[in-house]
């Protein structure tokens, strides 16, 4: 087996490997010479058929198995001889086309090598981590918006009209051709206005009722409706207004936080006081992540691979370009052209991914199963009611794992290197922090 270089340049790699036809003969001889034991032919005892026999019976069938063996193992001898690391799979071919058994085979091999990382001195890092506390101001706003979701609804004064937001209690029966369907019958029903909980059309025509009003309702089904009986098909319902009631907030005391699990209400302020401060620290952290990234981009500089480059920058420019046009859901457009911009950008995430590919390698940085399974998890609750075939569909799709992978890691990686940086706190109020986020939008 031969291998010689053929290219050179930068990260760019180019090889002839040579398999000579006695090499390839050996391995299908090997191959044989191994299933020989079980092998049963007319006229012969079990593992005792003659070798020519064998090959004339079973070579042919051997010898892709065998050259791909043999391509495979040159290519793996080549990158452990010289600790290149292929950017992407390398590409890979036959050179003689009019190849025949006998022959010695020719395959030229191409690739970009990953780069070597320089190594850097976490220590020498120094980043700042913002604080924010919960005041009591955040605290008391977040306990209005809970009392706002546990409310209530009191009786209107008599002669009120209902209006958007209202509850109305009702008596109701749909016809559809002058008869009663079933299902379309209810007595003492709740329904908020504006809730959207009926058919298109039928709460619309209940803002501005009066308790004791009665209202003919007309309104059509949906084509798409549940029941086949009714899709499509004109309706009145016969309503009769028993109450109207305006929404109240509920009080916030202990009776409130006990709706919400909690003892009383200072065990619900200290449990918001937790939230508030937990999605605070997560902002926080995006905004370290970002000086951090920014920082080690300045501290590093090296060839990077052309066609990670590439594909990163046509990745970006197609993100962004569907950002700008919500409206396209499908990849049925024209085609979207990397700009400058764009290769700036996808040159610094290359880079940094290396890096970070780099340090955690190094530091044994690892995604357990636990993690993993996390996450998968954490996704799934998108899907209501499929969580179970999307925990399957991601199981059984290895790109999809290393997508949901990727950013698990990098968060580890970012952990790492903050523990080995200096890392000072500064405390701030929740609309510095904020201006900070926001600043990560505009950068």
């Amino acid at each position: 087996m031969q291998v010689t270089e053929t290219l050179n340049d930068g990260l760019k790699r180019g090889y002839n490997i040579t398999v000579t036809a006695a090499e390839l003969d050996e391995k299908v001889n090997a191959k044989l010479e191994e299933a020989r034991p079980e092998i049963e032919m007319k006229g012969f005892r079990k593992g005792k058929v003659p070798m020519p026999l064998l090959k004339k019976q079973f070579g042919q069938r051997l010898l892709g198995e065998s050259m791909q063996e043999a391509i495979d193992g040159a290519m793996n001898a080549h990158f452990e001889k010289t600790g290149d690391r292929p950017a992407l799979q390398p590409e890979v071919k036959m050179t003689n086309e009019d190849w025949k058994e006998g022959d010695d085979i020719e395959v030229s091999m191409s690739y970009e090598a990953l780069p070597d990382v320089p190594e850097i001195d976490l220590a020498s890092i120094t980043i700042e981590r913002l604080v924010v506390k919960a005041e009591d101001e955040a605290v008391n706003e977040a306990l209005a918006q809970l009392a706002e979701t546990a409310q209530d609804f009191k009786d209107r004064r008599k002669g009120s009209k209902a209006k958007e937001g209202d509850q109305v209690v009702i008596d109701f029966v749909g016809k559809v051709d002058g008869e009663a369907f079933e299902g379309g019958s209810a007595e003492d029903y709740p329904l908020v206005l504006g809730s959207n909980s009926f058919i298109p059309g039928f709460e619309d025509q209940l803002v501005g009722v009066k308790v004791d009003e009665e209202k003919a309702v007309e309104v059509t089904f949906p084509e798409e409706y549940g029941a086949e009986n009714l899709a499509g098909k004109a309706a009145v319902f016969d309503v009769t207004v028993k109450a109207v009631k305006e929404p109240k907030a509920a009080e916030i005391d202990d009776e409130m936080a006990k709706k919400f699990g909690a003892e009383d209400l200072e065990a619900l302020k200290g449990q918001l006081r937790e939230r508030l401060e937990a999605e605070y620290a997560g902002a926080a952290r995006a905004v370290m992540k970002r000086a951090m990234l920014d920082k080690l981009d300045e501290m590093v500089s090296f060839d990077l691979p052309p066609t990670l480059v590439d594909a990163e920058a046509k990745q970006i420019a197609h993100q962004l370009w569907h950002e700008e046009n919500p409206d396209v859901e499908g990849h049925d457009h024209p085609e979207i052209e990397a700009t400058d911009e764009h290769k700036t950008l996808a040159e610094r995430r290359v880079r940094l991914g290396l890096l970070l590919a780099e340090l955690g390698q190094k530091a044994e940085v690892e995604v357990t199963e636990a993690e993993m399974t996390q996450a998968i998890m954490g996704q799934a609750r998108q899907y209501p009611g499929q969580e179970r075939q999307f925990f399957d569909f991601v199981r059984q799709n290895p790109q999809m794992q290393q997508q949901m992978r990727a950013p698990i890691f990098e968060d580890k990686v970012i952990d790492h290197i903050a523990e080995q940086a200096t890392v000072t706190e500064k405390e701030v109020s929740k609309e510095d922090l904020q201006a900070a986020v926001d600043a990560l939008d505009d950068a």
